[in-house]
This record gives C-alpha cells, structure tokens and sequence, in this order.
C-alpha cells in the first residue's frame, strides 16, 4: 500500500495535467515513432527505435508516478492563517544581512525550491513548522547550519 502523498489543491491540478499531457499526447507520439521506427529494419542495430523505446520508458513511469500521487493524494487544505507555520503556510524569512526569501510549505511531492515550495520534510520546512512571525530559527543541513528570522506567515 502507498504512503500518503500531501499535496495543495494547485499541486494536484498541476498533477493532472501533466498526467493528462502525458497520457493523451506524449504517449500517442511515442507510440507512433515506435511503429515507424520499426519500420526501418534490424532492430538490434536501429537507434531510433531503442531512443523511442527508452524516451517510453521514461513516460510510462513517469505517468505511473503520477497515478501514484493521484491515487494517494491527501490534500493540504488553504487554512485561516493562525500565525504559526503549518503545511500550505507561506513563509517570509530573512538571514542577517540577506534579502528576504519567501517559501510555501507543500508536500514532497510538489517541492520545487526554485518556484518558492519546500517540502515539509526538508531540513527548512522541518526547521520552520510550528514558529511564528518574530522566531529565530537554526535551520540544519548537512553541510551547514544557520539561522533565519521569520518575518510573516500567511
């Protein structure tokens, strides 16, 4: 049986989508260059068909992956703002003499530290659950340790 996979309603959507995208047209394509490809001769020796068969294989577990997600998802509810940082939070946080940096908590599953998501079980978002605006809080990682005050949640 799979674990729960906490996801926000906008992760989720993302989700399908990509799922859809992949199952109605990457799939079709793949699918197509496969048969053409085999009609090129000797199979053993055929790159375009081994290079199809491959780039299938990455689509087909990429599409399981996200059956996975869809199918055990447990959505992390937009919740009325309690001051204190919880899962689908929106945190602003400053290291001294840096800029202010701005994150979302979200699940594994939609972590994207560039887009301003990190997972709840990273070495921040487990550092930042349960503070509220004012904290200082060590953020630990394995390379490093620091410290950062929060400056909102939402």
């Amino acid at each position: 049986m799979s674990a729960d996979v906490h996801i926000t309603p906008e992760g989720l959507d993302r989700v399908r989508e990509e799922h859809d995208q992949l199952v109605n047209k990457q799939r079709p394509y793949i699918a197509a260059k496969i048969k053409a490809a085999r009609k090129l001769g000797d199979l053993s020796e055929n790159f375009e068909y081994h290079a199809a068969k491959n780039e299938q294989g990455f689509i087909e577990a990429r599409i399981n992956e996200l059956d996975s997600i869809i199918k055990n998802h447990v959505l992390i509810e937009p919740k009325q703002s309690t001051g204190v940082v919880d899962m689908g939070s929106t945190v602003r946080f400053q290291e001294d003499g840096e800029e202010e940096e701005t994150y979302r908590i979200v699940g594994p599953a939609e972590a994207d530290p560039k887009a301003g998501r990190v997972s709840y079980e990273s070495a921040l978002g487990k550092a930042l659950m349960g503070h509220k605006p004012g904290e200082v809080v060590e953020i630990v990682t394995p390379n490093s340790r620091y410290r950062v005050r929060i400056v909102g949640v939402e």
